[in-house]
């Protein structure tokens, strides 16, 4: 008895699979038409797949690269066709893929493409035919040494049919549309492949697949449901969608995915056309039709949703437009699934579907990214091609995943722009990070921003990247809204476009890398003088700024913490004239925390809105000092001894310059506007005058 590990030198399986499918096919019967279409199939779904390029034989033994790669993967596809057993080469791979199979567990999927699998089991028909000729040739050498490892080689190949064809199988016959066998292999191999090279970039998702494949095979028949998948920009919401279409299509009657539609809308003028007519066709399966206007393919989309079952995915929908556009409101078929991704969690409750008799079931899913062990994984596979960080990488590792905040697309990119760098690269590479955002990583935040509606919504946004992220959400409301921006409905709209989200203590959060998109914004008014920006927040620009008294009459808002600054670069900084600051007439939030202020102070804008000065060394606030429209001050740490609510009343900007310093006590009043005062933590506080 001939065993099929014989004559199979080095048979072991890589260690580390490269690919997930191995096509074995023969090339004259089936390339240009199913093979090709398979193949295209199956890296549409992600399946990462190794196809030979060539076609001719040339009657050698098997080619090291094709052996290296089965060895490589972690499923074959066999595709049995008339001619299959007629080359060696076919038999030569087929007898390594059984081997990987017995010893390596891997997956091995016979496909019968017009053979019987009968046929193949007893090598009759064609494939009788073939090994007859095999059996001729080895009949017909004269070499005695050859004669006999091809009779070994003979039967080897007549085992390895007969095994595979007692394989379980798939039956491709004229009776069965091309189209929807295909979609069938490859929800097989997505479910019996476990996660692999297809499933890398969506690490940490596996919860969410699951979740998602339970809701579309709930088995429902008598409601149609949607699912919103929620998130900023390179989250990660494609790659989940497309990978959950790829393993469910299959299941459904008709289905579509459209990818990139709101940048597909802003590309031409015609997209939104396009994108219905895409959608049309899929799911209609008639002849494509061609219509004028946008209104005449929503009646025609709308027709189709309520007569069949359908599975289809909106991907990057921005506007109710777009989604009304698509959907209509005439409702869906009983069993449909309709999946849609945005940024914008507000837009599918809203859509015109939800205002017809027929009763869909709406769920929201919020991608927020990955942990931190998630995240090592991922940067790794991108950097160093394995799951660890090389030896020397590990502190710098860290420090990549700390500041891509578990973001998948930054990890992926930073990962790849870090490949086969040295340590030295990696460090510097970090510290320009610091300054200024990764260009694509900033992009696919900022589609987030650029949606938003209103100038109001944008500067609220700016206005809390740059001083309020961390802080109450009541308290910068009450800052804010004393700045003439709505923040009850500009908060609720940020939080809708994923640009922000309230803590369980109410506090204001904002992923890292949105809030640089954000600051960058401000950065780009000048990008090389910020005494010339709308705010300052970077604690080493707002210093030097003040030291050189550059302050100007555009500047809204500034932070300094000296605190956060290098203590070899404050020198001779402890201490800060205060008219660095007056220069600034126009501030109206202002954050000096630990900072020495020498000086008058009555020249002070008079717009402050919000005074933060923790720390200060101050006893007493200055008399001077304009603070009739602050609505919140916080002079937490302080060595202020005592306050009083009643102020003297500065005198008008025209005396102040003309020299009037004094006050009477008419000029006494109460700061009315005030509606927050924070005295926490000063020790030597000993009266507060209401």
């Amino acid at each position: 008895m001939v065993h099929l590990t014989e004559l199979l030198p080095g048979s072991s399986s890589s260690s580390s699979p490269i690919y997930d499918v191995f096509l074995s096919f023969r090339g004259a019967d089936t390339r240009n038409r199913f093979t090709d279409h398979l193949y295209n199939a199956l890296l549409d779904a992600g399946i990462v797949t190794f196809l030979d390029d060539e076609d001719m034989e040339t009657g050698e033994p098997l080619k090291p690269e094709l052996e290296s790669a089965i060895k490589s993967s972690r499923a074959s596809i066999i595709v049995l066709s008339k001619n299959y057993a007629s080359s060696t080469w076919c038999l030569d791979e087929l007898v390594l893929i059984l081997d990987q199979k017995m010893n390596s567990k891997q997956i091995v999927i016979p496909i019968f493409y017009d053979v019987e699998p009968t046929d193949v089991r007893k090598q009759q028909g064609s494939f009788g035919e073939a090994m007859a000729k095999h059996k001729q040739k080895m009949e017909d050498e004269t070499d005695a040494v050859k004669r006999s490892e091809l009779a070994k080689k003979i039967e080897l190949w007549k085992m390895a049919l007969t095994q595979v064809a007692n394989l379980k199988g798939k039956h491709a016959n004229n009776n069965r549309k091309e189209t929807d066998f295909i979609k069938e292999i490859v929800t097989d191999v997505h479910r019996r492949l476990p996660l692999s090279n297809a499933l890398q970039r969506l690490i940490g998702m596996e919860d969410y697949i699951k979740s998602i494949s339970s809701w579309l095979t709930d088995g429902s028949c008598h409601t149609a449901d949607i699912q919103t998948i929620v998130g900023i920009g390179g989250i990660g919401k494609t790659s989940l969608a497309r990978y959950v279409y790829g393993l469910h299509s299959s299941e459904f009657d008709k289905c579509s995915f459209i990818e990139r539609i709101n940048a597909r809308c802003q590309e031409s003028y015609d997209g939104l056309r396009a994108i219905q007519k895409q959608l049309y066709e899929d799911i209609s399966k008639k002849t494509p039709l061609q219509f004028n206007d946008v209104i005449e393919y929503t009646s025609k989309i709308e027709n189709v949703l309520v007569r069949k079952r359908v599975f289809i995915v909106l991907d990057d929908i921005d506007s109710l437009g777009q989604l009304n556009s698509l959907l209509g409101n005439k409702g869906l078929y009983p069993g449909s699934k309709i999946i849609i991704t945005t940024k914008d969690a507000s837009l599918t409750e809203s859509c015109a579907l939800f205002d017809s008799q027929v009763h869909h079931n709406h769920t929201q899913v919020s991608l927020n990214g990955l942990c931190e062990y998630q995240s090592l994984h991922l940067l790794c596979i991108h950097a160093f091609k394995s799951q660890n960080p090389k030896e020397g990488y590990e502190d710098a590792s860290k420090e990549l995943v700390k500041y891509c905040e578990g973001h998948p697309l930054a990890l992926e990119l930073l990962g790849e722009s870090l490949h086969k760098r040295d340590i030295s690269y990696w460090e510097n590479y970090i510290e320009v990070l610091k300054k200024e955002p990764h260009s694509h990583i900033n992009k696919a935040m900022k589609m987030s921003f650029d949606s938003l509606q209103f100038k109001n919504d944008k500067e609220l946004f700016k206005h809390i990247a740059c001083f309020f992220v961390g802080m109450d959400r009541n308290v910068t409301e009450t800052i804010l809204n004393a700045c003439d921006i709505n923040t009850r409905s500009g908060i609720t709209n940020l939080i809708d476009k994923c640009l922000i989200r309230v803590g369980q203590d109410n506090k204001l959060i904002m992923h890292q890398l949105v809030q640089e998109m954000g600051r960058d914004l401000v950065r780009q008014e000048s990008p090389e003088k910020p005494w010339k920006r709308s705010r300052l927040w970077c604690h080493e620009e707002s210093l030097k700024v003040l030291k050189e008294k550059k302050g100007k009459g555009n500047t809204l808002g500034l932070s300094l913490d000296m605190r956060m600054l290098d203590k070899k670069k404050l020198y001779g900084s402890s201490e800060l004239k205060t008219k660095s600051v007056s220069l600034m007439n126009n501030l109206m939030l202002l954050q000096l925390n630990y900072v020495h202020l020498n000086g008058c102070f009555g020249n002070f804008s008079e717009n402050l809105r919000w005074l933060c000065m923790h720390g200060s060394p101050l006893k007493f606030l200055p008399s001077e000092l304009p603070m009739e429209n602050l609505v919140v001050l916080d002079m937490s740490y302080s060595n202020i001894e005592s306050f009083d609510m009643s102020y003297n009343n500065p005198q008008p900007p025209a005396k102040r310059q003309k020299g009037f310093n004094g006050s009477s006590s008419k000029d006494k009043r109460l700061l009315e506007s005030l509606k927050i005062l924070d005295m926490s933590f000063c020790e030597q506080l000993r009266s507060v005058v209401i």
